[in-house]
Order: C-alpha cells, then sequence, then structure tokens
C-alpha cells in the first residue's frame, strides 16, 4: 500500500514506511520531526519542471506527463524506490501546499503501475 501525504501532518503507526519526495528541504521542519526513512530527492521533479508548473491547476495535465517522461529517465532510482518499499506499506510526503495537484501522486500511481521486480 502506496499513500501520499503532508510531511507536516503527524507521524501515524499506518505510515509504513516514511519517504519524502520533494527536492528541497521542506521549510520549518526540524529533521527529527520528519521521521523520515528514506529522502528520496532525485524522484522529485526537476527544478525547471517545477518552476515551469509553478502548482498551476492548468499547467496540471501536462506537468503530470513531462514529470513521467524524468521519472523514466531516472529508473535505476526509481527502481531502488520500489525495491525499498518492497510489497510493505510506504507513505510518500510532500510538503505542497496543494495535494490535489502534486508530485507525489504522480509517483505514487507510476509506483502502483510498474510491476514489483
Amino acid at each position: 500500500m502506496i499513500r501520499v501525504r503532508r510531511v507536516y501532518d503527524p507521524p501515524e503507526a499506518a505510515d509504513g514506511l516514511r519517504i519524502l519526495v520533494d527536492r528541497l528541504w521542506p521549510r520549518g521542519l526540524a529533521k527529527q520531526a520528519a521521521h523520515l526513512d528514506v529522502w528520496a530527492r532525485d524522484l522529485a521533479p526537476s527544478p525547471a519542471l517545477r518552476r515551469w508548473f509553478g502548482h498551476d491547476p492548468a499547467r496540471w495535465s501536462e506537468f503530470q506527463r513531462r514529470y513521467r517522461l524524468e521519472l523514466q529517465e531516472n529508473a535505476a532510482a526509481l527502481a531502488a524506490l520500489r525495491a525499498r518499499i518492497g510489497g510493505g506499506t510506504a507513505t510518500l510526503l510532500t510538503a505542497t501546499r496543494d495535494a490535489g495537484h502534486s508530485h507525489a501522486h504522480v509517483l505514487e500511481a507510476v509506483l502502483r503501475d510498474s510491476p514489483q521486480p
């Protein structure tokens, strides 16, 4: 099971493996308070893509397409994360305010749709 939550939300027992999927460290959050197991910054959107998107809902469809292409180009990091999760429970964490238009949801879908090793 993979789910998405904001990194600022308190940890829950049901989180399983807690994975930060942002390239930048979340503002105002102490590293100890994040309770992370993995920081997968290499799987975050590139700085250029993040700037282009600007969390503009009108660009969401195109952002998803471009981000999926970036993930395909980063197959080794994606495979490593998939192996780390295995068949267990994982929570992808992001500081994104608009959870509905977050790259973490795209990554979640990619991880769910991809075959396990």
